[in-house]
């Protein structure tokens, strides 16, 4: 079974996208499952996981209910208030609901760039690792120490780095820190990456060749059975096309390794077994 583990929806007229502006251009409009199903279908993808683009309960609780009507939709990456006096209730709460997955603060837009690893959360990662939700890291190459930090003192915690941290994309390859970085990170047995979101991070036009060497980086570091592969549709738009992104990953992904990621690791690692 193939799965893009990263993709998400969106309504503008929802009015909690603080990002999302008229400024970002063809973003600004509605992104709903009947236009990305015959894209996924195209490129034999069958399931897809819906990831949070609003820093708000309501935007989890739409994307849950569009889970509810999308058989194809395996599962939600949502959000909750960590600051909130009853973090740990609304994990449990969260917990009760098979569609909800994984949980993702927008870590990247935070100024405090080591917010995550703060003591007064300590007991919300607890509650997540028992609960069995998974962590996604939306982060840039300068917080990769504070998750490698996390992953250490809850070893129990599934993390999942997206977009391979945000690396910049150039010619001339990666840059050591990044490098380095990821090397701390895939030491922890507990985190894992996703394969998406790295032509955003490219000059426009960039091709196979100018990915290689980045996908080698996280292939090496990660194995076959921590990298999972995700479109970032429809964020993706902006720089290219579903069907060309999915083949360019698969032709960086050796064939014997495409079952794991793009299929089973997202299966395991947001336990998707009883939608998939």
């Amino acid at each position: 079974m193939r799965i893009d583990a990263h993709q998400h929806f969106w309504d503008p007229a929802r009015g909690d996208y603080g990002w999302l502006t008229p400024a970002e251009g063809g973003l600004y409009r509605p992104f709903q499952p009947d236009a990305l199903a015959t894209q996924i279908y195209a490129c034999g993808v069958n399931g897809t996981v819906l990831v949070q683009a609003a820093p708000t309960e309501a935007e989890t609780d739409y994307l849950l209910a569009v889970a509810r009507t999308t058989p194809w939709v395996l599962g939600v990456i949502g959000w909750i208030d960590f600051d909130a006096a009853d973090v740990r209730a609304q994990i449990a709460a969260r917990s009760e609901d098979m569609l909800f997955v994984g949980v993702r603060p927008m870590l990247q837009d935070m100024a405090d760039r080591r917010w995550i690893v703060e003591d007064r959360h300590i007991l919300s990662f607890a509650a997540l690792a028992n609960a069995r939700i998974t962590f996604d890291a939306l982060i840039r190459p300068d917080q990769i120490d504070a998750i490698a930090e996390l992953a250490e003192y809850h070893p129990n915690l599934s993390i999942v780095v997206d977009h391979a941290g945000k690396p910049a994309i150039t010619a001339n390859g990666p840059d050591r820190h990044w490098i380095d970085g990821i090397a701390r990170l895939a030491a922890r047995a507990n985190v894992a990456c996703k394969l998406s979101g790295l032509l955003s991070e490219a000059p426009r036009g960039a091709d196979a060749g100018m990915l290689r060497p980045y996908v080698d980086v996280l292939h090496a570091a990660f194995g076959a059975r921590r990298l999972l592969w995700g479109s970032d549709w429809p964020i993706l738009t902006n720089v290219g096309d579903y069907t060309e992104w999915h083949a360019t990953a698969s032709s960086l992904i050796p064939p014997m390794d495409h079952d794991a990621v793009f299929g089973q690791n997202a299966r395991r690692l947001y336990h998707l077994e009883s939608r998939s």
